[in-house]
């Protein structure tokens, strides 16, 4: 009777311990499936719509130099993030030293190559009248001349006047134009004013939608959209034609003046392959000696 009392007390007494190792083995089986479940659930989704990861490899860059990173972004709102993928950027294009020198004669350059002075003033020999000597030479005691239309005189001809028709163009150096577009894309990317998009794709074609977009992602007053085609697609064609300051331009077009009288630059991720094809085969280049872009590097 006392060893029948002793069992049924002993197994009362550990009763609590047997009920939560039972439940801690319930609780943990649900946990381990429902993580389980959820794995498997992200990794079906990130196989259906894996991220845009871009990371190309640049073996004639400097090893110490990394490459630059950019998100790749969406014009549809509608997404679930607008942040699709991200971008290696060659180093040399867009990590250059920001050359404000070289930046200012690339603007002084655009702004004066196709000026022309419509300013004129006319010679002596084209104001009207003053053929004949106003007084004789001697005997009168008054100054020597010998024509009315003389410069000294009030309604004669302008010595060295502007002429009409005069030109300011003149040539920038190919080395200092080079140098001026990688200043300016470095300068642009290193103050978050250069923005990356997969495409120009919009689901609308109101020009309200793209100025809610660009006031969302805080792009600031003037954009400019760039693209390696120079046929837009319809929807951001049509959005942009009423807007003064939000401008299409293709690759081919991208210059330094464009750049800084927008404040946010957005490239495609063709336009931006299509930009690093061309200055570094332009760096590279056999012809072009390489003492011409030795000095424009710091």
């Amino acid at each position: 009777m006392a060893g029948a009392l002793s069992l049924a007390w002993g197994v009362t007494a550990h009763r609590p311990a047997l009920l939560r190792q039972v439940l801690r083995s319930f609780s943990v089986t649900a946990v381990r499936n429902q993580e389980t479940g959820a794995a498997v659930a992200a990794a079906s989704i990130d196989s259906r719509k894996s991220p845009l990861i871009l990371d190309e490899k640049f073996p004639d860059s400097n090893s110490i130099v990394v490459p630059r990173e950019a998100w790749i972004e969406t014009l549809d709102t509608s997404a679930a993030s607008t942040q699709v993928g991200l971008i290696h950027l060659h180093p040399q294009v867009f990590g250059a030293n920001p050359r404000l020198d070289l930046i200012h004669e690339n603007v002084t350059w655009q702004k004066k190559f196709r000026m022309v002075n419509y300013a004129h003033t006319k010679v002596r020999s084209e104001v009207r009248g003053g053929g004949k000597k106003p007084w004789p030479q001697k005997g009168l005691g008054r100054a020597r001349h010998g024509s009315i239309r003389s410069p000294l005189w009030r309604g004669g001809g302008v010595t060295h006047g502007p002429r009409a028709y005069t030109t300011h163009f003149y040539m920038l150096p190919f080395s200092k134009r080079l140098q001026g577009l990688t200043a300016t894309l470095s300068a642009k990317f290193a103050q978050d004013d250069l923005k990356i998009v997969e495409s120009l794709d919009m689901p609308s074609d109101e020009a309200g939608y793209l100025e809610q977009l660009c006031e969302n992602r805080r792009w600031g007053i003037s954009v400019l959209f760039v693209d390696d085609s120079d046929i837009m697609p319809r929807n951001i064609t049509l959005a942009s034609d009423t807007l003064r300051h939000m401008n299409l331009m293709p690759v081919y077009g991208l210059n330094v003046h464009s750049m800084l009288k927008h404040e946010t630059l957005v490239l495609t991720v063709a336009a931006v392959r299509r930009i690093e094809e061309r200055i570094l085969y332009h760096f590279r280049r056999p012809d072009l000696p390489k003492e011409n872009m030795k000095r424009f590097r710091m």
